[in-house]
């Protein structure tokens, strides 16, 4: 199995992450009044228990840091949970 393939669907405003090419997660979003909002993630069932959703949380929580896109409103209760784990990154909540 190769590593896992993330990347970023503006016109979709998506994030995906695909193992041997094959969608494994999805993280929606919307922009809203200047922030981002992560809305949605989705893993395919087959494919849940290999930690993709946080891997796809981490990259898209990075993306949106680095284009300084944010804050972001996670209204998904994953991406809220994952801020939770990770309280160094709270300062990108809005």
């Amino acid at each position: 199995m190769a590593a896992p393939e993330l990347s970023h669907e503006p016109d979709a405003h998506r994030y995906v992450l695909r193992v041997d090419g094959a969608i494994a997660s999805v993280l929606e979003y919307a922009e809203q009044n200047g922030a981002v909002a992560f809305h949605r993630t989705v893993t395919v069932p087959n494919q849940r228990n290999h930690g993709y959703a946080a891997q796809l949380v981490e990259f898209a929580v990075d993306d949106v840091e680095a284009r300084g896109a944010g804050p972001i409103r996670p209204s998904c209760w994953f991406v809220a949970d994952w801020f939770e784990h990770h309280p160094e990154r709270a300062a990108l909540l809005g």
